[in-house]
């Protein structure tokens, strides 16, 4: 257990499962905008997917500041 009181397994699902649920999201309302033919020169699959991890390492990236900055300073 951390001082948060959480185990590490929960910290981690803490920050992963909410960047996949907006990465989600990001990749809906992004590829509804823009049509990976246009700028992608492959099948529209590996866009979406290329897409989908990009969108949910940024978004994993912004939880772990977020968890990280919520640690009060010593």
């Amino acid at each position: 257990m951390s001082e948060t009181g959480l185990t590490r397994v929960q910290q981690i699902a803490s920050i992963l499962w909410p960047s996949f649920v907006m990465a989600g999201v990001a990749t809906g309302i992004f590829f509804s905008v823009v049509d990976p033919v246009l700028v992608w020169h492959g099948p529209r699959i590996e866009a979406y997917s290329l897409g989908f991890f990009v969108f949910w390492a940024v978004t994993a990236a912004s939880s772990l500041l977020t968890c990280f900055f919520r640690k009060p300073c010593s």
